[in-house]
Parts: structure tokens; C-alpha cells; sequence
């Protein structure tokens, strides 16, 4: 899906989310987390990239792929967030929640991976 880069469209995507996560019958705890991921993938797109941010899902063989592109080749990254900051934590969010993540060589698409046959990430 395309989402325009208005922090808006944020509870839109977690909505959409939850109905798709739902009719693909994936475990309720793990769909909390997912939802959380993509919050924050989107919520860090909006800002940081260029234009519209595309959201895509792909499930496979006991895995659950999400991905986040948007125009900015500057690659999300794990930064140590200082007692004072009030942003910064959203990496480690998803490196916590989800089984693996990474941001493809062209720094766009940032993914988080999820096993989705045990109820967890």
C-alpha cells in the first residue's frame, strides 16, 4: 500500500494492519507486535523519507515480511538513545519485536522479519 507522508495516515496503517494480520489468521500476541513494528517503520518514513512511504506485507513458508520504502537513501539505523532523548527508540522497538530486521544496500527499504507459526516473534 501507498501512504501519503502525513503522521495522520500512522493510525490508518495500524487499522489496516490489524485487518489483514486478522484475515491471515496470525496469532493475536504477534499481531500486537507486528502492529507496533509498523507503526514504528511508518512513523520513522514520514519524517526521515522522501515522499510517498509504500508499506508492503508478504507472508511465506511460517514467516511474516514487512517492509517499509520511501525515497531517502539514508538507512534507518540503531543509534544508544541517551536518558534525555524523546525520539531514537523505534530501531531497537523493532529489533526487540521482530525475529530479524535490516535495510536493503540502497538504504530505501527497511524490513522487519517475524515467525509467524509459533505466536511470536
Amino acid at each position: 500500500m501507498a501512504v501519503a507522508p502525513e503522521p495522520v495516515r500512522v493510525a490508518q496503517v495500524r487499522r489496516i494492519t490489524v485487518a489483514l494480520l486478522r484475515y491471515w489468521h496470525v496469532p493475536a500476541p504477534l499481531v500486537q507486535d507486528v502492529v507496533t513494528v509498523v507503526s514504528e517503520l511508518v512513523t520513522n518514513a514520514i519524517p526521515h523519507g522522501c515522499g510517498t512511504v509504500s508499506l508492503r506485507f508478504r507472508q511465506t513458508g511460517g514467516e511474516l515480511l514487512v517492509q517499509t520504502t520511501d525515497g531517502n537513501p539514508a538507512p534507518a539505523r540503531l543509534r544508544p538513545p541517551t536518558a534525555d532523548d524523546e525520539r531514537g527508540r523505534g530501531p531497537h522497538l523493532v529489533a526487540c519485536l521482530s525475529r530479524d530486521w535490516g535495510v536493503s544496500a540502497d538504504g530505501r527499504t527497511t524490513w522487519a522479519l517475524f515467525r509467524t507459526f509459533s505466536g511470536r516473534s
